[in-house]
């Protein structure tokens, strides 16, 4: 009895031990994100990783966008951080993967990469090394959103050309009815404003004048695109100078005004706080008829491996399965946002819609193109739009401005 009771007792002791191996066989990862809408989302792509990958676990960790670089860079800085990274693109791509404190990517350790085009890539690639350091997760578009049903009611088209635009606000303000719901105090929304509605008056030939230094900011085209932005802001929210972004968010989604200028990304949290609505989206007017139409396009950001994981291994099978068309079906039909994963299928109308406008774009220019060094074309964008818009500036001037501040930096600009 006493030898079969220590029989029982060692294999129970041998029982506890074993599974104290397999609990400490089991990889957990950390994932941050500052994408805290998206939150759901995730926890459910993560439940379906998990169950195809049963040794590894993923905790999801969410912190606020706009403190969300600093954090990140302060814990990367001290050798800590997450193992899987959800990055920015473009410049802001470059201030962590500069340091190395990113994993290189390449098509041997994530042979997924080839899912991708090579502009979606570019945007996850630092320009000293030319290797990619994310996994690209979206691209996103500036254009125009509107009410459907105001259109209808009002026996109104998305207007294709400049003027049509203007006789359009024109007459719904007749009636009453506020044509866009956008303002200008959230200095970032003033760029996608810019975006939204001056993408096809400016035109891919100024922005390859641009890159190439043979134009620069001051040149007319710029000059005349921002006196019509001038012209339109008459038909933003009322007193449009003191609303911020949430309130004119609050405004487009409460009914009571036709259009918002700004990101795709907005549509499905317009529709997740009032499902009623009915939206279409339409791009940047033309100055004149027979000119492109254009809607201006952007990658925003990746999924990254932390340099210093001790986790590498499995860090990479979770972004490698980030970057399946499975996962990129599920992103765009869930958060109707453009996954650019090739083999996509987009379910969603609108952002059907979206993609098929995507066809005709230019690059969203300071963020693509002057988002590297400081000041960024971006802040100097918007700090000087937002003035022109509030008449401290003509123009002329807001446009001198941001020639100014890029010249410091931009040699094609110092000629």
């Amino acid at each position: 009895m006493k030898l079969t009771r220590r029989i029982l007792m060692g294999a129970a002791a041998a029982g506890f031990l074993l599974s104290g191996t397999a609990a400490m066989a089991q990889t957990e990862l950390t994932f941050w994100s500052w994408r805290q809408e998206d939150k759901a989302f995730y926890q459910d792509i993560i439940k379906k990783f998990q169950a195809a990958e049963p040794g590894i676990t993923v905790k999801f960790e969410t912190y606020a966008p706009e403190n969300y670089q600093t954090i990140l860079s302060t814990a990367l800085a001290a050798g800590r951080g997450p193992d899987v990274i959800q990055v920015r693109a473009y410049g802001n791509l470059e201030t962590i993967a500069t340091p190395g404190y990113l994993l290189a990517l390449d098509k041997q350790n994530v042979p997924e990469l080839a899912n991708f085009p090579e502009a979606a890539l570019a945007a996850e690639t630092l320009r000293s090394d030319g290797k990619v350091y994310a996994v690209p997760f979206a691209m996103q578009a500036q254009l125009v959103v509107y009410n459907k049903k105001i259109f209808k009611d009002n026996g109104l088209n998305p207007p294709k050309t400049w003027d049509e635009m203007m006789s359009l606000a024109q007459a719904l303000k007749a009636k009453n009815i506020n044509p866009f719901s956008n303002g200008t105090a959230t200095a970032w929304q003033n760029e996608t404003i810019v975006g939204g509605l001056l993408s096809s008056m400016l035109g891919k030939d100024f922005e390859a004048d641009i890159v190439s230094g043979k134009a620069n900011f001051t040149d007319p085209r710029f000059v005349s695109a921002l006196a019509k932005l001038k012209d339109i802001s008459q038909y933003f929210a009322p007193n449009f100078i003191g609303v911020d972004y949430p309130s004119s968010q609050q405004l487009f989604v409460a009914g009571r005004a036709a259009m918002f200028a700004g990101g795709s990304y907005e549509v499905a949290n317009f529709k997740t706080q009032n499902p009623t609505l009915d939206l279409g989206v339409f791009p940047a007017p033309v100055l004149k008829a027979g000119d492109q139409a254009l809607i201006a396009t952007y990658y925003d950001g990746g999924y990254a491996v932390n340099a210093k994981s001790e986790k590498k291994d499995a860090a990479l099978k979770f972004v490698r399965f980030l970057a399946t068309p499975e996962y990129g079906t599920a992103f765009t039909n869930t958060l109707k946002n453009l996954s650019p994963i090739k083999g996509i299928k987009i379910e969603d109308p609108i952002t059907q819609d979206v993609a098929k406008l995507a066809e005709n774009s230019m690059s969203y220019l300071m963020l693509v193109r002057f988002r590297y060094q400081e000041p960024s074309g971006s802040v100097l964008l918007q700090s000087n739009v937002q003035k022109m818009l509030a008449g401290q500036q003509t123009p002329e001037q807001a446009a001198a401005e941001i020639n100014k501040g890029i010249a410091t930096y931009y040699k094609p600009f110092q000629k």
